[in-house]
C-alpha cells in the first residue's frame, strides 16, 4: 500500500466510543500537506511522505465536529460540545510523555496516517486529546466555529515551533517565513499577534502569496520570479537580516543556503517542513553568529491548543478565516485531492455533512 496508492470511499461499521472516549459527528476535515504526501508519489510509485504511516488507513487529521455519545470515565464533556481535537496521539507513559514531550512520545500514533482519521462521518477519539470549541460562539456563527477549529491543528504546529521549541521571539523582530501554505500561514497570523517588526513571506505561487498578505504579511515575495531574493530581503530590514526565519516549504535545498546568508546577530531558523531532503549546513557560520537552527514536530502539550482558542476567542488572529480557500463535499474528496496537488490553496477543507 505504500506503493502506487489508491484513494477511495467504502462503507465502515459506526465506531463505538470506549469509556474513555468521545464518539464525535465529524463536521469539517481539511487536507494537510501530509495527505497530499500520501496522495502524490515519486517516480517509483511510493508515497512521498516522510513520516510514519500504516496503510490501509482512514485519512484526515484536522476536524471539528459535534459530540454525540461519551464514554462514561469521561468529564469535561457532554454530548453536544462542539470540538476539535490533537492528531499526535501521545501515550502519557513512556519516559519522553513523562518528561512532558508528548509530541516526541515514543508510541505515538498519528490520527489519519498511522490510525484511522476524521475522513469519515463518525470518530471514536480518546477525550484526553479533545478541546472544546464552544467558547468561540461568542464571537463566530456556529458554521464559522466549525471551520475554523480545523484550522487549530496546523496554527498548532507553527505555535509549537516558534514559542516551544524554538523559545519565542523578542517583538520588534524582523521574520521571514518560507512556504505560504497552511502552517506558512499559522505562523503569519502568530507572528503579527506577537509583535514582530515586519512580516516577510516568500512562497512560489502568486495565491498563495497574496494570502499571507491578507493574512497578515508585511511584504510578500515570489522566489520564482524574483532576482536577488537575498538583497531584497536585506533592504527590506536595514541591512540587519532575519532574526527569525520559519521553513515551512520542506525545500531544504533551496531554503536553507539562502536562510544563512540573512541571519541577523543571534538568529533562530524554525524547522517545519517536511521533506526527503537533505542540506548542507555552514557550521562555521552558526558558531560565529551564535545562531540557531530548531527542528519542531507536532502541536501537543504547552496549552497549546488552548491558547490558539484563546487567541481566536479574544480576535487576536485577524484574518484567520482567509486561511480556507475551498470547500468540497465528502463524494467530491477525490477532487478536493487532486486540487491539493496544485498547491495554490490555503486551506481545503472536507465538508463532511
Amino acid at each position: 500500500m505504500y506503493r502506487k496508492p489508491v484513494l477511495d470511499i467504502f462503507e465502515v461499521k459506526e465506531p463505538e466510543p470506549g469509556p474513555d472516549e468521545l464518539l464525535v459527528k465529524v463536521k469539517y476535515c481539511g487536507i494537510c500537506g501530509s495527505d497530499t504526501h500520501v496522495y502524490e508519489s515519486d517516480d517509483e510509485g511510493y508515497v512521498i511522505f516522510s513520516g510514519p504511516a500504516k496503510f490501509p488507513c482512514t485519512l484526515g487529521h484536522e476536524y471539528s465536529g459535534e459530540v454525540v455519545a461519551v464514554g462514561r470515565e469521561v468529564t469535561g464533556f457532554r454530548k453536544g460540545d462542539i470540538i476539535t481535537g490533537e492528531s499526535v496521539l501521545w501515550c502519557g507513559t513512556c519516559m519522553p510523555c513523562r518528561y512532558g514531550m508528548l509530541n516526541q512520545c515514543e508510541n505515538v500514533e498519528l490520527l489519519g496516517l498511522t490510525h484511522d482519521g476524521a475522513f469519515a462521518e463518525y470518530i471514536a477519539v480518546k477525550a484526553k486529546y479533545c478541546w472544546n470549541l464552544n467558547r468561540l460562539h461568542d464571537r463566530f456563527t456556529d458554521e464559522e466555529v466549525l471551520k475554523i477549529g480545523t484550522l487549530v491543528e496546523p496554527i498548532g504546529c507553527a505555535y509549537n515551533g516558534i514559542f516551544i521549541s524554538g523559545g519565542g521571539f523578542s517583538p520588534g523582530a524582523y521574520a521571514v517565513v518560507y512556504g505560504a501554505g497552511p502552517i506558512g500561514l499559522g505562523a503569519v497570523l502568530l507572528l503579527k499577534a506577537a509583535g514582530a517588526a515586519k512580516i516577510i513571506a516568500v512562497d512560489v505561487v502568486d495565491e498563495r502569496l497574496g494570502l499571507a498578505k491578507r493574512m497578515g504579511a508585511d511584504h510578500v515575495l515570489n522566489a520564482a520570479g524574483t532576482e536577488d531574493l537575498e538583497e531584497i530581503i536585506m533592504d527590506l530590514t536595514s541591512g540587519w537580516g532575519a532574526d527569525l526565519q520559519v521553513e515551512a516549504a520542506g525545500a531544504a535545498r533551496q531554503t536553507v543556503p539562502m536562510m544563512e546568508k540573512l541571519y541577523s546577530r543571534r538568529a533562530k531558523i524554525i524547522y517545519l517542513g517536511r521533506a526527503e531532503a537533505l542540506a548542507t549546513v555552514e557550521l562555521n557560520r552558526i558558531v560565529s553568529g551564535a545562531h540557531s537552527i530548531i527542528g519542531s514536530r507536532g502541536h501537543s502539550g504547552y496549552g497549546i491548543f488552548p491558547n490558539i482558542i484563546r487567541l481566536l476567542q479574544e480576535d487576536r488572529l485577524n484574518g484567520v478565516g482567509e486561511m480556507i480557500t475551498s470547500v468540497f463535499p465528502f463524494s467530491g474528496i477525490a477532487d478536493a485531492f487532486t486540487t491539493s496537488t496544485k498547491r495554490v490553496d490555503g486551506k481545503i477543507l472536507i465538508d463532511i455533512g
